[in-house]
């Protein structure tokens, strides 16, 4: 393999373990947003809009969640560079 197919193949890696935390941080998300009480704070908890607002809060969580993990992980390959 040569250098530029070397950089292709972990630039896919490396999108393809982005799309997996961030998919499993957003199932995280779900899953801890299960024990929330909805109908405190909606009208219709049972309703399909509070079921979109729940998928939006778990997609938003979940992204929030995997940029921090995937960036602590760049950060923490980049200290390697120091030593």
């Amino acid at each position: 393999m040569d250098d530029t197919t070397s950089l292709l193949h972990l630039t896919g890696l490396s999108g393809l373990v982005g799309i997996i935390v961030t998919l499993g941080c957003i199932g995280f998300a779900w899953w801890a947003l299960q024990v929330v009480k909805f109908d405190l704070f909606l009208r219709n908890p049972k309703g399909p809009q509070a079921k979109l607002l729940h998928v939006f809060l778990s997609v938003i969580l979940g992204h929030w969640v995997s940029q921090f993990v995937l960036q602590y992980w760049e950060w923490t390959q980049k200290l390697k560079l120091m030593f």
